[in-house]
């Protein structure tokens, strides 16, 4: 079985992604600019083989990966870190009462810890891993930057270094062809 190329596609902008607030559960619709980055997508997408199409279950995700003219399978484990009391809130905000709060390192009360987040994205990758040809995954931005520094072997922390705007594609693969040797292709390629 071939080994299978991984394109991770943030979802186009909604008004809290737009303002930095934390959007996990809350199921927002795009805004005008998030629908017109989806349509955009459908180009900036075209010609590549796709064999399968996985998207989050919120609307945000599986609206952005429809208007790139994809009909995806919804994959709970693409849901968005889970951001408990700090839902709907920014990080400054937190900051405020937390002041060195840390999403990557310290995870939110009430809500997903790095560790619980990293077992649900390392059970996605062995789901990922077993498939072949080339996979679009529509989702969000923490839990694609987490899936990404896990992929390379690495710990949740790490996801911080890699930001992740709205309506980016980035691709995940492995060098040489190889299963051991899991690499980042492309990242945040926002036009």
């Amino acid at each position: 079985m071939t080994v299978p190329t991984i394109y991770l596609v943030r979802h186009g902008e909604t008004e809290w992604s737009r303002s930095g607030r934390h959007t996990g559960r809350t199921d927002l619709p795009l805004t005008a600019q998030g629908e017109a980055d989806g349509r955009l997508l459908a180009q900036r997408l075209k010609g590549i083989p796709v064999t399968t199409v996985l998207s989050s279950p919120r609307l945000r995700a599986w609206r952005t990966a429809e208007l790139a003219g994809f009909h995806p399978v919804i994959e709970p484990d693409l849901a968005e870190w889970d951001y408990g009391d700090y839902e709907g809130l920014t990080t400054a905000e937190i900051r405020h009462t937390n002041p060195h709060w840390n999403l990557f390192r310290d995870g939110c009360p009430a809500g997903e810890s790095p560790e619980q987040i990293a077992a649900r994205v390392d059970r996605l990758i062995g789901k990922l891993q077993g498939l072949s040809g080339t996979v679009l995954c529509f989702a969000h931005g923490h839990v694609l930057r987490v899936l990404a520094a896990r992929w390379v072997g690495q710990p949740v922390t790490f996801a911080a270094c890699l930001l992740l705007g709205t309506a980016a594609i980035c691709s995940l693969g492995f060098d040489h062809g190889q299963r051991d040797e899991p690499a980042i292709r492309s990242w945040n390629l926002d036009r």
